[in-house]
């Protein structure tokens, strides 16, 4: 193998499951660049890059079989697009060159293909496979449905990903802290009413020592009472045990709201609050 980073008599190859699809609509060139004039993207998805041993391993047997690919800069320097671990690995393998496929693209592409990428390969925690979505949906006003379509995930999926991403910084913290990294546990937690919900909710978790399946149960009570469907309920929201719709009458008379839920199963009063909650948000985003 060459310090270059590709195995003698081997051509360059990439993945075809993005790379191919940005070759047809951005030209690229493939190319060897000297490592020490590349460096990493710094809206790269990944915060943790993980054990390098196996990879590095590899390259000074195999070499870089899959390029890097990466963005030039006026200072003559190349961006990783996609690649940050192959490239780093390199370094504690000795190369001194690697193969590479350079692409001019906007920052809006970069952003998608360093996200995508790694969805590809699953080696995102949740919090960064949040995070990164909620980037591409803040920073470039994507909505849930056309981040699925671009991601190859449900549009179920994107959204309780962002509801991770919408997490307090103190409320992540007790999570790390207490280490909760179940998907269905952290979204007990995010959909609890506001963030003192939330850490009376994670404290009851802790002191109870409850199971991933006891989680559930805490957040979401088995309701006794029977089916009221149609009950107009007091305004008082403490009275409420179990319903499938609430309607609310303002003291003034001045308006009226009523929800309705669609799945089978009862409701209480946990569910009615998240539910006004979650068209509270939509409600302060849009307008």
């Amino acid at each position: 193998m060459s310090k270059r980073g590709l195995p003698t008599g081997i051509k360059m190859r990439h993945d075809a499951h993005y790379v191919e699809e940005l070759a047809r609509t951005h030209r690229s060139i493939g190319r060897v660049i000297p490592i020490e004039k590349i460096a990493p993207n710094p809206e790269q998805p990944r915060t943790e890059i993980g054990d390098l041993t196996e990879l590095t391993d590899s390259i000074k047997q195999n070499g870089v079989l899959e390029p890097l690919l990466v963005k030039p800069k006026s200072d003559g320097t190349w961006m990783i697009i996609a690649g940050e671990r192959r490239w780093r690995a390199s370094n504690l393998a000795g190369l001194t060159e690697v193969p590479c496929i350079e692409f001019d693209i906007d920052e809006k592409t970069i952003a998608e293909i360093a996200l995508i990428e790694n969805l590809q390969r699953k080696d995102l925690t949740i919090w960064e496979e949040a995070d990164g979505l909620a980037y591409l949906c803040e920073r470039f006003e994507y909505t849930h449905e056309e981040i699925a379509k671009k991601i190859g995930k449900s549009r179920t999926t994107v959204t309780e990903s962002m509801a991770l991403a919408g997490l307090p910084e103190p409320i992540r913290a007790k999570c790390f802290q207490a280490g909760i990294s179940a998907k269905s546990t952290l979204l007990e937690v995010a959909r609890q009413f506001d963030e003192t919900a939330m850490h009376e909710f994670l404290d009851n978790i802790g002191k109870q020592n409850l199971k991933r399946d006891e989680v559930r149960r805490a957040a979401r009570p088995a309701i006794k009472t029977k089916d009221v469907s149609g009950v107009v309920i007091p305004n008082s929201l403490e009275s409420v045990e179990a319903q499938k719709s609430f309607r609310y009458d303002s003291d003034g008379k001045g308006f009226s709201l009523e929800i309705r839920f669609k799945k089978s199963g009862e409701y209480g009063k946990n569910d009615i609050l998240r539910a006004l909650k979650e068209v509270f948000d939509k409600t302060k985003r849009e307008l």
